[in-house]
């Protein structure tokens, strides 16, 4: 299997200018038109560009929905209480969808390799697009052992015969396998698993209902006469009440719960922006990004609200059985439920959801991981060796080592399952809020290099909403929450280790910031001088206009399966 960079690959040119897809091909003297994969799919600076748009929707999809979210809803109430845990996913929702407004607007214009990885150097200073990118791999690297993590859990529920590293092993050589098969299988296999996985998040809430109201279990649990209260603030009566949110209450552990859940709504909201990455591998991104942005977002908003609003509903926020710290092991809240009415064979249907979701939320933490690796190296901000790929766009090395480094989750043989899932949490949590922060800042400078040289807002194929408010509002909170992060480490004894786990990815950015622009030398790039041409596509405005008129003529079931599987 002989690896090439995007330097070595021989490119071929056509004479003329002419047009492909909606995008202005140049001459052959201006640029080289870019080599093919043996079926037929473009190559870009070594990668395949074989995505189409259904693949990227359900790429971010399956991406961000893993089998840990069906722990991680029962860890969110555990923590902050069934209200708490609906107003962290609300309120991170809020600023994933303003962080997708900066995203689509530059990734349609520039659908790069590194997406904003590369725009950081390009828009602000070299230095940035340095700490951003490690920060970014490391931030998906602690997700991808967040998954092997996740995976010992799941599979620890049929037998404890197989140690946890045991299972961690045997997961980390399945998931090398399959995420070597090279991008359009990888492609297909995602889409596939995400439309399963969607069927099964439909059936939990589907059961969560049944359950709920005594059709299975026969015991009624949702609406008791009770007083809604937060604790200590007011009370007021109500006719009829949830039965948790009554006893033990709506909110659970004050701010400090806030907090924990803020990390956990981050991390998985975090792999909506994924959809930047995959631009760079997409076939048409000037025409599909977009679509998946606003598709996406509303489909995650609406499962993350509705797994942790069904979660609050089957499960009391102080049941031991739910996943924390201090826990060993730890339950869904559905496999709670389903033990608790009476029909625990279901607790083994959760465990094989859980597990095929495990399959595609792996490929896609490890996709993310190697193709930010595969950036760095391309820019030579980590070892050449790692831009190295497949004559057909397969980045062998970077998938290797990023997969590989998700065996530090083999530390949870000694430290338990619940403890290492807290503090990939809280690393990869962290890390996020600053690559969130980062793209608002990084979308602040384009949008002022847009206009100091002297391009105008309908050049562009995609505008943000609500700019420069919704915006500023994603670097001002994104900041605030990296602040508030660790909070419960200052209260009562001082917690060292959690202060470092939750601050620890700060420290790091920063020391890479500054060390690269020492090392290098590097500046802020003065705005007349910011790049808005390399890697720009030029949508043509006639393409699609008739497509697009057609699809509104079609029958409500066509426009019903294409807004879930387009």
């Amino acid at each position: 299997m002989a690896l090439t960079t995007g330097a070595d690959i021989q490119q071929t040119s056509v004479q003329g200018d002419s047009k492909v897809g909606g995008i202005v091909q140049v001459s052959a003297d201006e640029k080289p038109v870019p080599p093919v994969a043996n079926n037929g799919n473009e190559i870009d600076n070594g990668l395949q560009r074989g995505l189409k748009n259904r693949h990227l929707v359900m790429i971010s999809f399956g991406g961000v929905v893993g089998a840990s979210i069906w722990y991680g809803t029962g860890f969110a109430v555990a923590y902050s209480g069934p209200l708490g845990s609906l107003i962290c996913f609300f309120i991170i929702g809020v600023d994933v969808f303003f962080v997708m407004q900066c995203l689509g607007e530059m990734s349609t214009l520039f659908p790069i390799q590194g997406a904003f990885i590369e725009l950081a150097g390009r828009f602000v200073d070299p230095a940035l697009a340095f700490s951003m990118g490690w920060n970014y791999f490391y931030l998906w690297v602690t997700n991808v052992a967040n998954d092997f993590n996740a995976s010992s859990l799941i599979m620890g529920f049929w037998t404890d015969a197989v140690p946890s590293y045991g299972w961690v092993l045997i997961w980390w050589a399945f998931y090398q396998c399959t995420t070597l098969l090279g991008v359009v299988v990888w492609g297909e296999m995602e889409f596939w698993l995400a439309c399963w996985k969607l069927m099964c998040i439909l059936g939990g809430f589907l059961a969560a209902i049944l359950i709920n109201t005594g059709a299975v279990g026969g015991d009624y649990i949702g609406f008791r006469v009770g007083r809604f209260y937060f604790p200590g603030v007011w009370s007021m009566p109500m006719l009829r009440t949830l039965q948790y949110w009554n006893e033990p209450g709506p909110i659970a552990n004050g701010i400090n719960g806030f907090g924990q859940t803020f990390l956990l709504a981050a991390v998985y909201y975090c792999g909506t922006e994924m959809l930047a990455i995959t631009a760079a591998e997409s076939r048409n991104p000037t025409r599909d990004l977009p679509k998946a942005i606003k598709r996406t977002f509303w489909r995650i908003l609406i499962i993350f609200m509705g797994l942790s609003f069904f979660a609050g509903l089957l499960v009391p926020s102080g049941s031991k059985d739910l996943l924390t710290a201090e826990n060993k092991s730890g339950l869904s809240p559905w496999t709670i439920a389903f033990e608790k009415a009476g029909v625990p064979a279901m607790a083994h249907v959760v465990n094989v959801v859980l597990i095929t979701a495990q399959l595609s939320s792996m490929n896609s933490a490890v996709y993310v991981a190697s193709r930010s690796l595969v950036s760095l190296a391309s820019s030579g901000r980590a070892p050449k060796f790692f831009a190295r790929t497949t004559k057909n766009g397969t980045p062998v090395p970077a998938l290797v080592l990023s997969n590989g480094l998700g065996l530090i989750a083999m530390l949870n043989y000694k430290a338990g399952p619940g403890l290492v899932f807290t503090y990939l949490i809280n690393i990869s949590g962290s890390a996020t809020f600053i690559a969130w922060a980062i793209i608002g800042i990084i979308h602040l400078r384009f949008r002022k290099a847009w206009k100091a040289q002297g391009n105008t807002l309908s050049d562009l194929p995609y505008r943000a909403i609500l700019f420069p408010y919704g915006t500023i509002f994603v670097v001002v909170i994104n900041i605030f929450l990296v602040i508030i992060a660790g909070y419960a480490n200052f209260i009562g004894s001082f917690d060292a280790i959690g202060f470092v786990v939750n601050y620890v990815v700060v420290a790091v950015f920063v020391v890479l910031y500054v060390g690269w622009k020492v090392i290098k030398k590097t500046k802020v790039v003065p705005l007349m001088e910011v790049d808005l041409v390399t890697g720009r596509r030029f949508a043509s405005t006639s393409v699609g206009i008739d497509s697009e008129t057609k699809r509104q003529d079609v029958a409500w079931y066509v426009k019903a399966k294409r807004f879930v599987f387009s």
